[in-house]
């Protein structure tokens, strides 16, 4: 499944809308741990597509029983990635932001929150993808990131090109 992007900040919330309509087809309930934090990296990847290039984008998500017509045995333990790709074929630089500053962290929310995560040339481009794993327990960034604060992550940051 895929979504065009518009370089627009607007899009950030036509994706995560999109994304949630998506998982309920899945099998993962709007509630469930993995959707909050597939919607939060939604959210970072698209954001910084957006902030970053200044060109369209395409969202792509590969969800469990959409894709491949998994069984429901299978489903418990599947992998769901996300990825954008964006015209620009800057790579994703490292960012060390002060703790007041008010962006600088979404690709280090990324790392704490996904399973895998990374990004490779496409075309004249780059994708930029993660991976959460149905079955994996809540990593302890996730609980940091719900919870409000991002002291895990001061210091930390990186901006997508």
């Amino acid at each position: 499944m895929q979504l065009e992007i518009r370089p627009d900040p607007a899009e950030v919330g036509r994706a995560r809308r999109w994304a949630r309509s998506r998982l309920a087809g899945s099998g993962i309930a709007a509630d469930e741990p993995l959707a909050e934090t597939l919607i939060l990296l939604v959210s970072e990847l698209v954001t910084n597509a957006v902030v970053h290039t200044g060109c369209p984008a395409v969202l792509r998500l590969s969800l469990p029983g959409t894709d491949r017509g998994e069984s429901e045995e299978a489903e418990e333990s599947v992998t769901v990635r996300l990825e954008v790709a964006d015209s620009s074929d800057r790579a994703p630089v490292p960012r060390c932001v002060g703790s007041d500053a008010t962006g600088g962290r979404g690709l280090a929310l990324v790392d704490g929150l996904a399973d895998r995560w990374g990004w490779s040339p496409e075309g004249a481009g780059k994708r930029i993808w993660c991976e959460l794993d149905r079955c994996s327990e809540p990593r302890q960034g996730a609980a940091v990131a719900y919870g409000g604060g991002l002291a895990s992550f001061e210091g930390l940051a990186f901006e997508a090109v």
